[in-house]
């Protein structure tokens, strides 16, 4: 039985019908989009009830809430923007998921002092996309803003917060851009993290590439890459293939 949560200005409820979870949502300071979704999906995290998992960067708690009915395991939501942390914590009370979900407001460069050190069986990140820089054209609203770009963390400090909390043989998850790639890989390397699963998603075929899913082994070993089959988004009349479809829709 879902729980009754207020509301506040400019949010709504929305819902996630393959796996029957609803989700706070507010356009002007955040809203998930398909990567959580196929993020969360790409995770292949265990099902028993001793399974630790963190979800890094969480926003408004989209990945944590969509892996929840994939495991019996708890699963630790650690959020930087207040106002993000707070419509996480009220979606998991939405869903009853208190028991298994706790949402955290603080700095993932801060996480080893909330968390011990290699205690995660699994950790997913949906980190910001964008670099920091001086040129790069931010949104005006500094929810998104930080939220797409390296404004309170960047890639290594998430690659290095992952590394730091996972056990070894544990495995991250991200979605990522794939003109990051070859920042990512360099960054898993240098922090213990071997590259075992990536995977392409396509908005149409004959499209580039726009989003990358990638995993890794803390302290596995460095051969045995796999690169999953692409994933295609739309359909050439912008209906969603079949496949996305069922990820949104279920069957």
């Amino acid at each position: 039985m879902d729980q009754p949560v207020e509301l506040k200005k400019g949010e709504r409820i929305d819902q996630l019908y393959s796996n029957d979870i609803q989700i706070i949502q507010n356009a002007e300071v955040f809203s998930f989009s398909l990567d959580a979704v196929m993020l969360a999906n790409f995770a292949d995290v265990k099902q028993g009830y001793k399974t630790k998992i963190v979800d890094l960067c969480a926003g408004n708690g989209a990945v944590g809430l969509f892996i929840s009915n994939k495991t019996k395991g708890h699963i630790d939501e650690v959020e930087i923007q207040p106002k993000l942390s707070d419509m996480a914590q009220r979606s998991v009370t939405l869903n009853d998921l208190d028991d298994q979900m706790t949402v955290y407001n603080f700095d993932l460069k801060d996480s080893t002092k909330h968390f011990r050190k290699e205690s995660f069986d699994h950790v997913t990140v949906n980190p910001p996309y964008f670099a920091d820089e001086a040129q790069s054209k931010k949104n005006p609203n500094e929810y998104l803003a930080i939220a797409r770009h390296e404004i309170k963390t960047n890639l290594e400090m998430v690659i290095k917060t992952s590394s730091e909390l996972l056990k070894n043989n544990g495995k991250m998850f991200m979605v990522h851009r794939p003109d990051r790639l070859l920042d990512i890989l360099n960054e898993m390397q240098k922090y213990r993290l071997a590259p075992k699963e990536i995977q392409f998603v396509y908005p149409k075929t004959g499209r580039d590439a726009n989003m990358v899913l990638i995993s890794g082994i803390k302290d596995g070993k460095v051969s045995g890459l796999k690169i999953k089959p692409p994933v295609v988004v739309y359909n050439d009349d912008d209906t969603y293939t079949d496949e996305v479809r069922k990820l949104l829709y279920g069957k």
